[in-house]
């Protein structure tokens, strides 16, 4: 190829610089067109990215498209597979032959959906749980460090972000006085979310016999080629015997101590009962794959747990190294089964085509979907994504409300007062196909009626955005949205 520039006329330094940048151009376009082939959009969009930006382009595209789905990354050994599956496949043909016996009504109005997580989460169905909504950062915070001073086993913690503010410090100083009392201590952190943080910091928590381990950590000293994909879970389990769930991390704007975001609105859930040991399972199992520790699920999985409410539950996870997207079917499975109301709270709604339509179809069919999404932007570009998305819903008889005490942060959707979700999943590309992501599905009324409840009380605090109000938007406005929309797809 150099030989054949070098015959060209006018082949100057530049000239030829010119032609090889074109030709890697071209190749990282095909190559985008190939591997991209089962989502167009996104291929057309990663095609504009490398031609408007040829060198940052190109660089971007090689470093961002990865395919995590090529390996499988959290193995399991034959005799947990079998535990699980013979577990699975019995409460499923139990479930299928009417023998099982649900404890709410809304398990057995949605065990299809319950089936679903079955077959395609892997997801247990636990009805023996008690749960608790949080709110507010503070109230989430002290809960989390009263139970971790109850400890007296163990404590796993696992948060996307940990800063080391006053509030990061505290959990760090009451994670190494656990482990100084003999309580088996597990820190995880995702390394690009708590990139702050290093083990200088934790020394104190180290030397204690506490251990800690990054999700994907840098193999260079600066770069980390697989920062695209990140652990965006937010679990913590207490002893195996509480559990926590939600869309908080660790920091001091999580308790609204940053006035850039003011009041930080988010929601977390406290879980006691057998849904626990799956949000256990999922922790180890990370952890295993990140630190090489040599840990037995099984046990997790089935330690024996006290009874201590009747609230259906199933612990969903997805991320990259799967195809299924099973926390977006999860989502998909809901809107497409209401019949009077869908309530979703997201900080970022940049859906896929599938998610919009469920919910268009949802709207003309005269479900009452109701979408709050926050007033300011964490993130500027996902933020006018969010809007032209908004506007499209709200056209197809949907409700958008504007959240402005603060910033809106919390994961959540409740369909008809019957089922609801709560985790790490945004409804938006990145946590559907990039991010590792957990969230607790809710077949429970009562549960389901506190959380619509929620909703309510923070539409107080809210304006609605009209059609009017969206038809009358600045022309600078559509131009981002235009923006914003045309790259979605990479967001």
């Amino acid at each position: 190829m150099v030989a054949l520039i070098n015959y060209l006329p006018g082949n100057s330094g530049t000239a030829q610089f010119i032609i090889l940048l074109g030709i890697a151009d071209l190749a990282a376009a095909i190559t985008a067109i190939v591997r991209e082939r089962h989502t167009p959009s996104a291929a057309l969009a990663w095609v504009m990215v490398i031609f408007m930006l040829p060198v940052a382009g190109v660089i971007l595209y090689f470093l961002l498209s990865q395919n995590a789905a090529r390996k499988k990354m959290f193995r399991l050994s034959s005799y947990e597979e079998q535990e699980i599956d013979e577990s699975l496949s019995r409460q499923i043909t139990d479930i299928e032959k009417g023998s099982f016996d649900f404890s709410t009504d809304a398990g057995d109005l949605w065990k299809d959906m319950i089936h679903l997580n079955q077959l395609y989460g892997r997801a247990y169905y636990t009805q023996d749980n008690r749960i608790d909504f949080l709110t507010d950062g503070r109230d989430m915070f002290d809960a989390l460090i009263r139970d971790i001073r109850n400890a007296e086993h163990t404590v796993n913690i696992m948060f996307f972000i940990i800063k080391y503010d006053e509030i990061g410090r505290k959990l760090i100083e009451e994670l190494t006085q656990k482990a100084l009392e003999g309580v088996e201590v597990r820190l995880f952190m995702d390394s690009m979310g708590s990139r702050h943080i290093n083990d200088k910091m934790l020394a104190d928590l180290l030397q204690a016999g506490g251990r800690r381990s990054y999700f994907f950590p840098k193999r260079l000293k600066l770069v980390n080629i697989k920062f695209n994909y990140r652990n965006h879970r937010k679990l913590a389990v207490i002893d195996g015997e509480i559990g926590y769930i939600g869309g908080f991390n660790i920091a001091r704007e999580y308790l609204g101590r940053k006035k850039k975001f003011g009041y930080w609105r988010d929601t977390h859930i406290r879980i006691t009962g057998q849904a626990v040991q799956d949000i256990n399972a999922r922790f180890l199992m990370d952890w295993r794959f990140s630190s090489g520790e040599d840990l037995t699920l099984s046990e997790a999985y089935y330690s024996p747990v006290i009874k201590r409410g009747v609230t259906g539950i199933q612990i969903v996870s997805s991320g990259p190294d799967s195809l299924r997207e099973e926390v977006k079917r999860a989502y998909m499975k809901m809107i497409t089964s209401s019949s009077r109301s869908v309530y979703i709270q997201t900080p970022y709604f940049v859906p896929d085509p599938s998610i919009l339509e469920s919910l268009k179809m949802a709207a003309q069919c005269g479900v009452d979907v109701r979408l709050m999404i926050p007033c300011k932007p964490d993130h500027p570009f996902v933020y006018w994504a969010t809007y032209a998305y908004a506007g499209e819903l709200i056209r197809s008889g949907g409700h958008v409300y504007i959240y402005d005490n603060g910033f809106l942060h919390a994961k959540t959707i409740v369909v008809d007062g019957e089922v609801g979700s709560v985790g790490s999943t945004n409804f938006d590309r990145r946590s559907f196909a990039l991010n590792f992501e957990s969230n607790a599905f809710i077949y429970d009324r009562q549960e389901a009626e506190k959380m619509e409840r929620i909703f309510r009380k923070d539409m107080e605090s809210c304006h609605e955005l009209t059609r009017e109000l969206y038809d009358d938007r600045g022309i600078s406005v559509k131009v981002r949205e235009v923006a914003a929309r045309l790259l979605s797809d990479l967001l």
